[in-house]
């Protein structure tokens, strides 16, 4: 008897002809049995992250010098280095018995010099010290001296909702550049009085309580002008929480949230201008701006000729940056971008030249998302960059040397292409340089007078690299870290694998990853479960090293085959491959999810495509309970935690951006509500009482809906949670789903 690794050819044309017919008739025999043990390891697979030294290392860099610092996990315990750019020599950053002992002697806490636990550390420019927060506490320690002072107590602050409304009363005055006036809000109009004067002049007065000015006054930079919003408001709608169980009472405590949904009447913001010298308003026609989703001031420019502002339309298919000519109010579209589908509006990328004589714009009118310039008669000069390829993000650009530096993916054939990879060209569109080529997924963290930058890649199959580089040339001046898992692999850990098979076309290709227990015997047959996240707003499978994933590991190590996949219908591929998400919410990139893997079955016949499983949260709570809806031919146990399950009960920013407005029909035909009599499967529902983000009604609509169809399914409804789900209880009820209805088997009594 010989043994040949799983991954290796001629193995896997062994397994698919001695097990494929065996698996096919008797599918639960190599199976393996779930035991405690198998429950007991899966709860300990967070640990996996100590077992990785010299991890991806997040580097700051200090104010505006060319030193950085950062903190690397080594077998000896966490260390704390400064880097000196110049040279690319290292250092360790302080001495950190002497921080341990005072700080356990002043925070009565005791702290280990190398596993202290410091949040939001942040050097002193001169670097002789550190902030840092410590046992809800943030501290300041001086190396030299050796003094720790305590600045203030962290504990017990109050943390902002998402969606809260203020209504923008009176203010502090807006001072005018030249310091001579100033200019506020008083009874909801705009008034203006000299600095030390008493005399008050009123430039509006038709300002109330329902339509108003706005506080947030902005001069011209010649003190002649000034410009702000009028605000027409409405009453937002406000969803009721019952927080059931309060520590703080017997009773049940009802509580409030502001939060606008789909359909709903929105605030309308429209641009005003004053002259100084008339004082008096100067008009603007804005009827062409009344039908938004917002409308916001993005300022003057240098030499007081205009100022600019970016209106989204209601339903977000077209987005316009105006511009407001200061002495005529005569406005120009400096951009006009219209889609049939959406635009998806907040990846945006906007840049003036010249004050505003050129703009740079990011725009996917040829199908990919690139970048254009214009001119200021809203014009295209150029196409910057262009190509089968997507730029993500830009990070600087240099007018002076005329280059612009960017995060793109999908240039590279035959390499992930969601892979970020830093590059730059020239503003005539010449000079293309991808400066991280290696094949692999790049987080860079720039100087601040960019320099240098660090550059980290890493794969879920490719350990980190931590690199420091000079921008000139894309040369490495120092090697900083390399990642170091000879434990974790000595452990049984087994490496992701990155799988890209055709999606639903037969044409594209579609990139997703394989998980697979500690525990793995290609012998055995396993059932395969999906984790799934399919909001259209990004992409979502990792792309970097990650020994431990908190929403996959546990599910994996228990005994199952987890995989994550980004179909059709999300983010960062072509315009076309985005679209499909367009009022179809449910569609999920399912038809390519699972030629997906049923593809990866063909390649690994230890999967079973019979046994299949779906999980998410949030929207993807919405994607896992729809498989057992619309594509439960395929899906046969489904756990949705906290999903939006009705996109018109679900908060408006986000599911009118995808699902359009007005609200039609294609609200119904995705809603997990209105088609829950199509439920065949096994399905829990999991929800917090205090789920601000997603309303609560939204699963309870589905249970309503599923009460009323007679169909059998489980809940868990949690008393004072709220969106963030994820903890030992209801991850252990979700385990024990799927190991009772894949596995068929009776689960482990809990202790």
């Amino acid at each position: 008897m010989f043994f040949i690794p799983y991954n290796n050819k001629y193995m896997k044309t062994v397994i698919k002809r001695s097990f494929g017919l065996l698996l096919a008739l008797c599918p639960f025999v190599l199976s393996a049995q779930i035991t405690k043990a198998d429950y007991q390891r899966a709860d300990t697979v967070v640990k996996n992250n100590n077992l990785v030294y010299s991890p991806a290392i997040n580097a700051t860099w200090i104010g505006d010098t060319h030193e950085f610092w950062y903190m690397n996990h080594e077998r000896r315990g966490d260390i704390y280095y400064l880097v000196d750019a110049k040279t690319g020599k290292k250092r360790t950053a302080f001495d950190q018995q002497k921080l341990a002992a005072i700080l356990t002697k002043e925070s009565r806490k005791e702290a280990s010099a190398t596993s202290m636990g410091l949040a939001s550390v942040q050097f002193k420019e001169d670097k002789s010290g550190i902030m840092f927060e410590y046992n809800n506490t943030r501290w300041e320690y001086l190396f030299k001296k050796n003094i720790l002072k305590k600045l203030e107590d962290k504990e017990g602050q109050p943390r902002g909702y998402w969606g809260e409304r203020r209504h923008p009363a009176n203010n502090e005055p807006v001072i005018s550049p030249d310091k001579q006036w100033e200019a506020f809000i008083n009874d909801y109009n705009v008034y203006i009085r000299p600095i030390g004067g008493k005399e008050v002049i009123a430039l509006s007065f038709d300002g109330n309580k329902e339509l108003y000015y706005s506080p947030f006054i902005q001069w011209s930079p010649d003190s002649k002008k000034l410009a702000t919003l009028k605000i027409r408001d409405v009453q937002v709608r406000r969803i009721p929480l019952i927080e059931s169980s309060p520590e703080s009472q017997l009773q049940p405590i009802l509580q409030w949230r502001d939060y606008a949904k789909p359909g709903d009447v929105l605030p309308i913001s429209l641009p005003v201008l004053f002259d100084l010298t008339t004082k008096k308003q100067i008009q603007l026609d804005t009827d062409p701006f009344a039908n938004q989703f917002s409308l916001y001031i993005t300022g003057w420019r240098k030499d007081s000729r205009a100022f600019t502002f970016e209106f989204n339309q209601r339903g977000h298919q077209r987005y316009i940056v105006g511009e407001v000519d200061a002495q005529t109010g005569e406005i120009t579209h400096l951009a006009d971008e219209q889609s049939p589908t959406f635009i998806h509006y907040y990846n945006n990328y906007r840049y003036d030249l010249n004050d505003g004589k050129e703009m740079i714009w990011s725009s996917e009118r040829d199908g990919w998302r690139h970048l254009y310039l214009f001119n200021d008669k809203g014009n295209v000069k150029r196409q910057i960059t262009k190509g089968e390829w997507v730029v993500r993000k830009v990070e600087y650009v240099d007018e002076k040397d005329q280059t612009i530096y960017f995060m793109a993916s999908g240039f590279n054939k035959g390499e992930d292409p969601y892979n970020l990879h830093y590059c730059r060209i020239k503003l005539d569109g010449t000079g293309f340089e991808d400066l991280t080529p290696e094949p692999a997924n790049h987080r860079i963290t720039p100087s601040k007078d960019r320099t240098w930058f660090v550059d980290v890649y890493s794969r879920p199959d490719l350990p980190p690299v931590s690199q420091l580089k000079r921008t000139v040339d894309a040369s490495i001046v120092a090697e900083l870290e390399k990642c170091d898992i000879t434990d974790l692999l000595a452990k049984g850990w087994k490496m992701p694998e990155v799988f890209c098979a055709k999606g639903r076309d037969g044409k594209t290709d579609i990139w997703g990853n394989i998980h697979r227990p500690s525990t793995f015997d290609p012998s055995k047959s396993y059932p395969v479960i999906e984790m799934i996240y399919a909001g259209p707003h990004d992409s979502h499978v990792v792309k970097d090293f990650l020994a431990y994933n908190r929403l996959i590991s546990r599910v994996c190590e228990l005994g199952f085959i987890v995989v994550s996949i980004d179909g059709m219908g999300t983010a960062n591929r072509s315009k076309a491959f985005h679209d499909v998400c367009w009022k179809n919410l449910k569609d999920a990139g399912y038809p390519d999810r699972i030629a997906w893997i049923k593809a990866a079955a063909a390649e690994y016949p230890y999967i079973d495509t019979e046994r299949v499983g779906v999980y998410g949260w949030s929207a993807g709570g919405q994607n896992a309970m729809a498989a057992l809806l619309f594509y439960n031919d395929f899906y046969k146990v489904a756990v949705a935690l906290c999903g939006c399950h009705d996109n018109r009960v679900d908060k408006m920013w986000w599911n009118e951006q995808w699902m359009g407005y007005p609200i039609d029909e294609s609200y119904s035909a995705c809603s997990n509500v209105d088609n829950a009599h199509l439920l065949k499967g096994k399905l829990l529902l999991i929800n917090g009482e205090l789920d601000d983000n997603v309303d609560p009604a939204s699963t309870l609509q589905v249970v309503n809906a599923l009460v009323k169809a007679n169909k059998n399914f489980e809940q868990l409804y949690l008393p004072g949670r709220t969106h963030s789900l994820g903890g030992p209880y209801e991850m252990h009820r979700l385990d024990d789903f799927f190991v009772k209805h894949l596995y068929h088997q009776e689960t482990p009594v809990w202790d």
